[in-house]
């Protein structure tokens, strides 16, 4: 009895190390020999929380052998940290990383976007707004502008949309915000800035989802331009980590541009693309923070389908 504190400060020595450096399976197996729980018992917390996954599963995602990316498992591992009593997003952002998981992998919206779109949840959404898949514009420019505030929240987001239109009649635009884990989407305020309205809105609680409809107060012809301007009002959520915006198709220029409140800077900033939620993230380049506006920005001249995004490191 007498060994049994000394084993256990070094398990959570060796858990604390994971944490830092990963891999995902090394900090998994570390996070369940610091609690000291079978496997079965880690399953039977599991449904507990309404998550279903095999003790063999369990197995071979602590060896390596295999790794969590069907929505389920991703909602295991989130489970897993409160069971194992991690920190937030501290397994998640292992597997973000370490690029072992979909891109959907976001310190949340991010982090729940690819159970989002999986769920088809904002498909449902979009439905409820009569938005069909092609909202009949083509982007010729956007450029994203994101306020992280002094709790490290996405505070606000502002959009800029240069579009011309592919058919005739088309007179509104549906704008879509993924918030960060635990947002509230019924808190957040979407502002109509510029040769817009705001219509209906509809948002999904779990998912942190808000889906707002713009209205242009004209109808554009095929091969007529346009400009508009919105943002989005968030803080709902706790620290964000990265922004991810995706594409469905080839388009124009995208420009996205981060700042940080002088109370929260992050350490390290990096940019990413993703051909899909499936594959691997790709084109990591690091991004040095500017010192007078406090902000990191990537510009990709012509976007191709996928994801691009930035992301950041806490201390």
């Amino acid at each position: 009895m007498p060994h049994a504190p000394q084993h256990a400060d070094v398990a959570t020595a060796e858990l604390d190390s994971a944490l830092r450096g990963g891999p995902f399976h090394v900090a998994l197996r570390a996070a369940i020999a610091a609690r000291g729980l079978p496997l079965q018992r880690v399953q039977h917390h599991l449904s507990r929380h309404g998550v279903k996954v095999g003790v063999t599963s369990l197995s071979y995602w602590q060896q390596g052998a295999r790794r969590p990316q069907r929505p389920e498992s991703l909602r295991a591992v989130r489970a897993l940290e409160e069971i194992l009593e991690l920190p937030e997003e501290s397994l998640i952002r292992l597997l973000a990383e370490s690029g072992e998981s979909p891109s959907g992998l976001r310190s949340a919206a991010r982090s729940y976007r690819s159970l989002v779109e999986a769920s088809g949840v904002l498909d449902q959404l979009l439905a409820e707004l009569d938005c069909p898949p092609d909202g009949g514009l083509h982007s010729l420019g956007h450029h994203d502008r994101l306020r992280i505030g002094a709790r490290r929240e996405l505070a606000e987001r502002e959009s800029h949309h240069i579009v011309r239109a592919h058919r005739d009649g088309i007179d509104r635009f549906v704008a879509v915000h993924h918030g960060d884990r635990g947002a509230a989407p019924e808190r957040m305020r979407v502002h109509a800035l510029e040769n817009c309205r705001i219509g209906r809105v509809r948002w999904h609680r779990d998912t942190g989802v808000l889906a707002a409809e713009l209205l242009f107060d004209t109808r554009l012809r095929a091969g007529d331009t346009f400009l508009f301007r919105y943002g989005v009002e968030d803080g709902t959520a706790g620290p964000s980590r990265e922004y991810v915006r995706g594409f469905d198709c080839p388009g124009g220029q995208y420009a996205l541009q981060v700042r940080f409140d002088a109370a929260a800077l992050p350490v390290r900033c990096h940019r990413f693309a993703q051909h899909s939620a499936a594959a691997p993230r790709s084109a990591c380049q690091d991004l040095a923070l500017s010192g007078r506006h406090r902000s990191v920005h990537l510009v990709e001249p012509r976007v191709r389908a996928g994801f691009l995004g930035i992301g950041w490191d806490w201390e």
